[in-house]
């Protein structure tokens, strides 16, 4: 029986309007001019509404070769749920306003079959927006099924034992990983500053250019070393880090590389608030030839 996790943000978050949603994603898309490669393996987006982080995601998304790809695998942070595990769904199908994508049970079963994983509720799915916002982007590529995964508040210990347990999938060029986070959340609850880089919104970005330096070394071990001394509130943590484990215990070298940065709003005073998107390309790690003589 099918089981429909209906597209709950549309309305609100983008627009509901099919012809309208295409036109944006495909005006971001143009506008980012990337050239897609079927060696890009993954890319980390934003997953605020689109009229913030829009344009963002298309720096990533843009990257995406689809001629080989039949399934998506989507990690996104959990908001509103809590659980020290991943969660997978009860849905057979994620719609979305231009199209709808058939959930891969077989590979569902597989992960659960392991008996580290939990399931969410359809109301906890629905609820969850940093996964439902990559997928218009992802239904506008033809022929592939999804592999939703929430990442929950797993401590180091659990992202790098799902890390080793979801690598071999990586090893397949079949597969592709659409990894959802935001970076700061500058606000009343997190008002880091280091006065040295002069304007707040420098010293945000500042730090979170830190973190995406640390990111793109592929280290978990030094990412998780970076969170734990500054803080930073990037929501997509968790499963950034599973995704760098990923990287450490698969056959295939992947190097991450961010392409875009930037911030909702310039914080220059201490009431202001802000939240940071950034967007990155993992790519097959292919060494130049050497120049002939």
């Amino acid at each position: 029986m099918e089981r429909v996790r209906r597209a709950s943000h549309a309305g609100s978050w983008y627009t509901n309007n099919a012809r309208k949603l295409v036109e944006e994603l495909d005006g971001w898309l143009r506008a980012a001019g990337l050239t897609k490669s079927p060696d890009v393996r993954a890319v980390i987006a934003p997953h605020a509404g689109y009229s913030y982080s829009g344009r963002s995601a298309a720096y990533a998304f843009g990257n995406i070769d689809p001629t080989n790809v039949s399934r998506v695998f989507l990690f996104g942070p959990s908001h509103h749920y809590y659980t020290p595990k991943c969660a997978l769904t009860r849905a057979t199908i994620y719609s979305t306003p231009i199209g709808d994508l058939p959930v891969d049970h077989q590979v569902i079963e597989e992960l659960n079959a392991t008996g580290k994983f939990e399931f969410m509720d359809l109301s906890v799915d629905e609820a969850e927006h940093s996964m439902e916002m990559h997928l218009p982007d992802l239904s506008k590529r033809h022929n592939i099924k999804v592999v939703p995964i929430l990442v929950g508040a797993l401590n180091s210990q659990n992202e790098a034992m799902y890390g080793q347990l979801l690598s071999k999938y990586l090893d397949d060029p079949k597969n592709f990983f659409s990894i959802s986070s935001d970076f700061c959340h500058w606000g009343t609850r997190y008002t880091y500053y280091d006065k040295s880089h002069g304007a707040i919104h420098k010293s945000i970005e500042a730090l979170d250019r830190m973190g995406i330096e640390i990111i793109e070394t592929g280290n978990p071990d030094a990412f998780k070393q970076y969170l734990q001394e500054y803080e930073n509130t990037i929501c997509g943590r968790h499963p950034i880090s599973v995704f760098l484990s990923m990287l450490k215990h698969c056959s295939t070298k992947i190097k991450i590389g961010f392409v875009w940065y930037e911030q909702s709003s310039q914080c220059r005073s201490m009431r202001d608030s802000s939240v940071s998107y950034a967007s990155a390309a993992a790519k097959v790690d292919t060494p130049a030839e050497e120049e002939k003589d």
